[in-house]
């Protein structure tokens, strides 16, 4: 088994925890690997990308240069990482804020996700990032939301525990979107 895919956004879209998050969840399911953050100098509004590699195996590096999967969550990482997923990877699309024009990919398996819309559903437009990781996590089936509910309380802060139900809450929201769009992807 081997995975790997790029995560991308803006800074203060949760897209490095989105990463880390999956990081934690697979090494919990006794998995190898590779999670490397990349983020420009501002704090927030600032480029911020990372890619995750997961694998039974040793992971030999951790970059990617076409992924099985990316997520974006703004208009300049669908028109620099959309491209560069493989022909018959996943891009899983932030339509809430990407416009179509940016979305360019050889593949053709493209879901796009009302995420903030979703993410509004729950209470809270500031979880739109783990309605997308529910949306990857469960087209890719390389971890389970379950293993990444498992392990939110070692991924977040403690000052942050009491949104565990919440985050809880976005993920299932965006694996039970990717179920009933599964067929369009």
């Amino acid at each position: 088994m081997y995975f790997d895919t790029i995560i991308a956004g803006f800074g203060g879209q949760g897209v490095l925890f989105m990463g880390n998050l999956m990081a934690y969840a697979a090494m919990e399911a006794g998995r190898q690997v590779t999670f490397m953050p990349v983020y420009g100098v501002e704090m927030r509004g600032g480029t911020a990308n990372c890619t995750v590699v997961i694998s039974d195996r040793q992971v030999g590096s951790p970059i990617v240069h076409e992924p099985q999967a990316a997520v974006v969550m703004n208009n300049p990482s669908a028109e620099k990482f959309g491209p560069r997923v493989k022909k018959n990877g996943l891009l899983l699309v932030n339509s809430s804020l990407v416009d179509e024009q940016y979305v360019k990919a050889r593949t053709k398996r493209i879901l796009r996700v009302p995420s903030l819309e979703l993410a509004q559903e729950i209470g809270n437009p500031r979880l739109a990032n783990m309605i997308l990781l529910g949306c990857l996590v469960e087209l890719s089936g390389v971890v389970s939301v379950a293993d990444m509910v498992k392990v939110l309380p070692s991924a977040l802060d403690p000052r942050y525990h009491k949104m565990i139900p919440a985050n809880q809450a976005a993920l299932e929201r965006g694996a039970r979107f990717a179920k009933e769009n599964r067929g369009k992807v």
